[in-house]
């Protein structure tokens, strides 16, 4: 549909989830992990667009249930971060912190918002995803087997199923429980995920 980056083949890309107003938002990194060389972008009806430059590994992008906020974070500054949402889903205003991890050294990986507007996050290298209330207060942590948990998922019949993805990647040797895909009952509903509009 479009390029991404196309002509700079040092970038790859890196986390995306569509947005409740039709959007797709989607993040770029090095391929070698270079600080500040990847960016996020927002497709939206046939466009793409820059939001958010000099971002070295894009990730937790996911919204409130509303559509008013959308989430991301910057992995190794270990912040996610909060951004306000015009009537279209463009960013209104600057991007501020949600929540803060550097105390507790955690990564923020994948992320994902509940039924409840609370928003779930995979921690790179905690094997856990942790639940933050709207305000960005913690809430509760579900452990995975994997220590690279990487991105959860809402899914089953009523989506009440946490599917939690994890990897194998810089482990000298990685053992049986790493690489998998673990699913947890956490007693809340996700959301289903919304259409893009092309």
């Amino acid at each position: 549909m479009c390029g991404l980056e196309a002509d700079n083949s040092s970038t790859r890309s890196n986390d995306g989830r569509a947005d409740p107003k039709g959007g797709f938002w989607i993040g770029t990194m090095s391929k070698a992990a270079e600080r500040r060389a990847g960016a996020i972008y927002r497709f939206y009806k046939g466009a793409l667009e820059p939001l958010y430059r000099g971002i070295s590994i894009p990730n937790a992008i996911c919204f409130s249930p509303d559509g008013e906020r959308a989430y991301f974070a910057d992995t190794p500054t270990r912040r996610i971060m909060v951004q306000a949402l015009d009537a279209e889903g463009w960013p209104d205003g600057s991007a501020e912190v949600f929540a803060d991890l550097t105390a507790d050294c955690l990564n923020p990986d994948g992320a994902v918002t509940d039924a409840d507007g609370f928003l779930w996050n995979a921690q790179w290298g905690a094997g856990r995803v942790a639940r933050y209330a709207p305000d960005g207060a913690f809430d509760r942590a579900v452990a995975v087997g994997g220590r690279h948990a990487s991105c959860p998922a809402f899914g089953g019949p009523d989506l009440a199923t946490l599917f939690v993805t994890t990897a194998r990647e810089g482990m000298r040797a990685p053992g049986a429980a790493e690489g998998r895909t673990y699913k947890v009952d956490v007693g809340v509903a996700g959301r289903p995920e919304p259409r893009v509009i092309l």
